[in-house]
């Protein structure tokens, strides 16, 4: 009896244990990039047509300061020295029309757009690039002619 009530206190313990890591953990949680990646698809919702936006820091449900989009097939390694740290596992684009898109506040990735626009609902095009990225500023107050297309993709093409 003595020995089962042992694994019982020890079963406990470990239990307990487990969810006490598993709170403070959480490997559930999502990153504050992907969180607002989804708060800015759903920001556009309240545009039902084509549109002109005359400065995108007004549609962006969080803060930032600077937007980087990168060329395709930029590396990992290079999208990582441009942003100045390695903030997650990211992949790298394998086609011309995916976008890689990150907005930075205080030097913090706070936002990750990264895909086929068909997939993520959105569509950036800044023209064309000079090196690997293009960068700006949320003080820029960036402009673009958006688009609905056939199957629900937003597309944003940048008036400079």
């Amino acid at each position: 009896m003595e020995k089962k009530n042992k694994i019982l206190w020890i079963t406990g313990i470990v239990i307990v244990a487990a969810i006490v890591v598993l709170i403070t953990i959480n490997p559930f949680k999502r990153d504050v990039w992907d969180i607002n990646a989804d708060k800015l698809k759903n920001s556009f919702n309240a545009i039902s047509g084509n549109a002109v936006i005359d400065d995108l820091s007004q549609w962006t449900p969080f803060e930032w300061d600077t937007l980087y989009s990168f060329t395709p097939y930029t590396t990992k390694d290079k999208i990582y020295e441009v942003i100045g740290y390695k903030w997650d596992n990211i992949s790298e684009t394998v086609n011309e029309s995916m976008n890689q898109i990150v907005f930075v506040k205080d030097g913090k990735v706070v936002c990750y757009l990264y895909g086929y626009p068909e997939n993520i609902k959105l569509g950036f095009n800044f023209g064309k690039y000079e090196g690997s990225h293009i960068k700006l500023t949320s003080e820029q107050k960036l402009s673009f002619e958006t688009t609905i297309s056939y199957n629900g993709v937003r597309y944003f093409y940048y008036i400079k």
